[in-house]
C-alpha cells in the first residue's frame, strides 16, 4: 500500500512542478510582450493611443497570470500537506533538484507523530 501511495503522489509531484513551470514560463513570455508593445510603440514613434487598447489586455493577462502562480503554490502547499497526513514525508538529499520522498532513500523509514 506505501508503493501505491507513493507512486500516486510521485505522478502529482511530476504534474505539479511541470505546471508550476509552465506559469513561470508564460508569466515570463507575458511580461516580454508587454515590454515589446511600450518599446516597438516608442520605436515608431506612434502615439501612445494606438496600442493601448492592446497593452491594457497583454498587461491584465500577465495580472492573471500572477494570479494564477498565486493559486498554484497554495496548491502546492495544500498537496504538502496532504502528502504528509498519508505517511509521505520528503527530505531534501544533496542538492540534486527536487526532495526525495524518504522511502527512495531507505524503504525502511517510516513517519512517526
Amino acid at each position: 500500500m506505501f508503493k501505491k501511495r507513493r507512486d500516486a503522489a510521485m505522478k502529482v509531484a511530476e504534474r505539479l512542478w511541470a505546471a508550476e513551470d509552465a506559469i513561470d514560463t508564460a508569466l515570463a513570455r507575458a511580461a516580454e510582450l508587454n515590454g515589446t508593445l511600450v518599446a516597438a510603440r516608442s520605436e515608431a514613434d506612434l502615439s501612445a493611443m494606438v496600442v493601448q487598447d492592446a497593452f491594457e489586455v497583454a498587461a491584465a493577462t500577465f495580472a492573471a497570470l500572477a494570479k494564477a502562480r498565486g493559486e498554484i503554490i497554495e496548491t502546492h502547499r495544500r498537496l504538502t500537506e496532504t502528502k504528509n497526513q498519508v505517511g509521505l514525508r520528503t527530505f531534501a538529499v544533496g542538492d540534486q533538484g527536487k526532495p526525495a520522498l524518504a522511502a527512495d532513500v531507505n524503504p525502511h523509514l517510516k513517519a512517526v507523530a
